[in-house]
């Protein structure tokens, strides 16, 4: 018995180690009840949420960095989700931002946001998915520049000759 608890616990440290980092999305929003369903709704979905209902203090810990992804709500007190992102962009031009909103259907003006996305208009997984686009969109074709730099191998005719 204590020998399975060992090597259970030695697998499951390996695949902790080579589990790849949580992105981290910053969510921000003055609903709590909204926050609080995103939050798990991410969560669940492998996603590290840090979770602000007043935006200027999500953009204070959004200066310290390390966040991959902001998703906020259009209309809150104090500054708005527009500007949110716009200080977002003006601090990290290469985040990605989603901006949402409930009581405005059609957002007609530049927000800088890569997304729009109107509260109730879209199914959980359509904003999953486009997270998730955003933070591949973000990280960039990195296999594809790794594949090409390889040499590639020598092509073989006979045995023991290389022709290149």
């Amino acid at each position: 018995m204590r020998f399975f608890g060992r090597c259970f616990y030695l697998r499951a440290l390996k695949k902790v180690r080579a589990m790849k980092p949580k992105r981290t999305i910053l969510c921000v929003d003055d609903n709590e009840q909204s926050l609080s369903i995103r939050k798990v709704m991410l969560e669940t979905r492998g996603y590290r949420v840090l979770a602000f209902s007043d935006s200027q203090q999500a953009l204070n810990r959004f200066s310290q960095g390390g966040v991959d992804l902001v998703l906020t709500d259009l209309i809150m007190p104090g500054i708005d989700g527009s500007k949110l992102v716009q200080s977002v962009k003006g601090l990290s031009p290469e985040t990605p931002a989603i901006l949402l909103s409930g009581k405005v259907k059609i957002y007609e003006q530049e927000t800088g946001a890569d997304v729009f996305l109107a509260k109730g208009m879209y199914a959980p997984a359509d904003l999953l998915e486009r997270i998730r686009l955003l933070l591949v969109r973000k990280r960039g074709p990195k296999r594809a520049i790794a594949r090409t730099q390889v040499p590639p191998a020598p092509a073989w005719r006979g045995i023991g000759v290389i022709v290149q």
